[in-house]
């Protein structure tokens, strides 16, 4: 399993009226850890676009159990719990500076050709840096 942690602060405009982080935002944090999970890899979203590739995200679900706060710093632990196929699932929990847990949450995205916008198997590419992470039952 591929397990990538990203750590951001809370701004002010990302916080409701009593301080909270608002939920809509934790989509666009979400982005963020995925996007630095892949560039870790060494693979970046650009690249996969010139490659031919777009991934939009097909399901997202979301479990809150404590709010963010404005100034907090968050750390975000994505993982990527399967190999991916067509699609490729992302796992999420998002902690606060005290180490707890704020929120649990996946999403869930499909490998398009760009030209047809149909679905394709995972990019060689991808799949070759994530192998080492899982278990010959897994591939």
């Amino acid at each position: 399993m591929y397990l990538h942690e990203t750590t951001l602060r809370v701004r002010y405009a990302e916080t409701d009226q009593m301080g909270f982080v608002y939920y809509g935002q934790y989509a666009a944090y979400f982005e963020v850890a995925r996007v630095e999970a892949m560039r870790s890899l060494g693979i970046s979203y650009r690249e996969l676009e010139e490659a031919g590739i777009f991934m939009p995200v097909l399901d997202y679900h979301i479990r809150y159990i404590k709010p963010g706060r404005y100034d907090d710093e968050l750390k975000i632990v994505t993982t990527i719990p399967v190999l991916p196929a067509v699609r490729i699932r992302f796992t999420y929990e998002t902690f606060n500076s005290a180490n707890e847990l704020l929120n649990k949450a996946e999403t869930e995205l499909v490998f398009l050709n760009r030209n047809n916008l149909r679905p394709v198997k995972a990019p060689t590419d991808l799949m070759e840096r994530l192998a080492e992470y899982y278990s010959n039952d897994g591939i």
